[in-house]
């Protein structure tokens, strides 16, 4: 897997609240990545998404071992969520400062099909090949089930004044539903993972176009930041952007 990451403040916020990180493991072979976007004033938020990341690639890094089954590393991924979502509460419990904190969280582990995700809150994870974008998590928001319901279409959902209520997230209950998903990658083939103030301001075609047209990910994250500012940034953005690599360019 080739890798790369930005995170930045945004026009608007005073801090940045998400936070990231990628772990490339050689004694197993496994790529970790994972993007958490906080919440619950400028100190909580900013402290519950880095003891999410931090608990979150800690406890992986003790379980991960070589020839995992996808079941298995969905099984270590919930298991490592489910620490995570402790770590937060009993750090919220020490400080009326950080009482109601909170984290979304959206992960990938490289595995030899493409890559198992893991979700919760309205941090997502999108599959993009050369022709189509097509996103792998569901959204624990309010928005979400109104569009299942068909109350909304998509699109409102993306201008609805309660978009960012979400319904589950990393802190508030003791215990944590966490989704997860095997997403089949090609080689060439990419998996974006972001918080919200990415989605909230950069179309899916928009993602799309940016990943194929760049020549580096490094050149296509800072392009899609640069939409971003361009368009407000009136929330933290992150993204973490994934490429399966053939065994040639692995060598």
């Amino acid at each position: 897997m080739q890798v790369w990451g930005i995170t930045d403040i945004g026009l608007v916020r005073r801090d940045n609240q998400d936070a990231y990180a990628v772990r490339e493991r050689t004694d197993s072979g496994h790529t970790v990545c994972v993007v958490c976007d906080g919440m619950g004033g400028t100190a909580g938020g900013s402290q519950a998404s880095h003891i999410a990341v931090n608990t979150y690639v800690g406890e992986l890094e003790k379980i991960l071992v070589p020839d995992m089954t996808p079941q298995q590393l969905r099984e270590a991924s919930s298991f490592a969520v489910s620490l995570a979502n402790r770590a937060v509460r009993e750090a919220a419990q020490q400080s009326e400062e950080y009482a109601n904190m909170g984290t979304t969280l959206v992960s990938a582990i490289s595995c030899a099909e493409g890559a198992v995700v893991s979700n919760v809150g309205d941090s997502r994870a999108y599959h993009i090949t050369r022709s189509a974008i097509t996103r792998v998590t569901r959204d624990h928001s309010l928005v979400e089930s109104m569009v299942e319901r068909g109350d909304i279409t998509a699109e409102e959902a993306r201008r609805h004044p309660n978009r960012n209520l979400i319904t589950r997230a990393l802190g508030p209950d003791a215990q944590i539903e966490c989704d997860g998903y095997i997403c089949p990658l090609e080689p060439g083939e990419f998996l974006l993972l972001c918080s919200d103030g990415l989605v909230d301001t950069v179309t899916d075609q928009e993602m799309l176009d940016e990943v194929n047209r760049a020549q580096t990910g490094d050149v296509c994250l800072a392009r899609l930041l640069e939409i971003s500012k361009s368009r407000g940034a009136k929330d933290n953005v992150t993204a973490v952007l994934m490429r399966r690599t053939n065994e040639k360019e692995a060598m």
